[in-house]
Formats: C-alpha cells, structure tokens, sequence
C-alpha cells in the first residue's frame, strides 16, 4: 500500500456539507461497483444497494434522527441487508463506498436509520430485509468541512494485546 492510499484510508471523514447538483452517472456507478465488489461473510453478498433521490430521500430521512445530511446531499445510498445478512458486511460497503466517494472527489455521510420499519417500508424491501444505514453522496460545497469529534484517544486506552487492558 502506498502511503498515499494509507493517508487517504487513515484520513477519512464525513462531509455533511455537498453542493445542490446531481452526481454524474460516472461517479455514481464507479461507487456503486466498488460496494457491489465490497468482501462479504461467505461471499453471500446479501445486501442491495438503493439509491434514493428528491421525495424519496426525504420520505427515507424520517426514518433517522440526525438526517440533515441525508436531506441536503443530492442522493443517498441506502443499504439493504437480507435476513441472513451480517452488520459487519454492511458496515464494510458502507466504508467501502466512502472510501470510493473519496477517491473520486465525492462527500460522503454514514447515516443511521433508527426506524427500521419505517426505512423498510419507504424502500418497499421484501419480508425480513433491513435498512439500518445509508451513505450520502454529492460534491463537496465550497464552506465543506469534515465533521469534527476531537481527534482520537490515545492508543494505550483502546490497543491491548492478548486481553482487555493487556
């Protein structure tokens, strides 16, 4: 790995701030083919990928609680899971799909749907598929800075080695 791809993987964060104008098809299907690429448990690949625009993002938005970002990118990629799906594979494509809309100069925000019944059925998912996250996708507005939560902890209180507090 070069060290910028390590910078670029060690360095990302969210931007919730993205100009009105719509993604080009390119930049879209390029990040849409790496999360269809995205490892997954088994190579089961039990997920969908949903792109959501205009009323639909917004109907989707009422399913979280801190959706601003969702209402002000121009789409969003919602993550379906199917019943025998694992979180650990969606939270990959999730990061994964980041990681893609970075390379190509694209925003990116994880957000949460706290309601999943509700994002189920904004996003018609067949009996016993969930949506618990979604992706934000637009360029970067001119004011766009990436959200700030303090840098990290130190490594002694989160790194062990053979056991907790190791």
């Amino acid at each position: 790995m070069s060290k910028s791809q390590y910078e670029a993987i060690r360095d990302l964060k969210a931007i919730r701030q993205t100009k009105p104008e719509p993604l080009s098809e390119q930049d879209l299907n390029d990040i849409l083919e790496v999360a269809r690429w995205t490892g997954s448990s088994k190579n089961n690949q039990n997920w969908a990928f949903i792109t959501v625009t205009g009323d639909q993002k917004t109907e989707l938005s009422k399913a979280g609680d801190f959706t601003v970002p969702l209402l002000a990118a121009p789409i969003a990629i919602a993550i379906a899971m199917a019943p025998m799906g694992y979180e650990f594979d969606i939270g990959k494509a999730a990061q994964n799909i980041m990681l893609a809309a970075q390379a190509l100069g694209v925003a990116s925000c994880p957000i949460t749907l706290h309601r999943e019944e509700l994002a189920a059925a904004t996003l018609d998912l067949p009996e016993g598929w969930r949506c618990r996250y979604a992706v934000t996708l637009g360029y970067p507005s001119d004011e766009a800075t990436p959200a700030k939560f303090g840098g990290r902890k130190p490594a002694e209180e989160v790194v062990f080695s053979e056991r907790f507090g190791g």
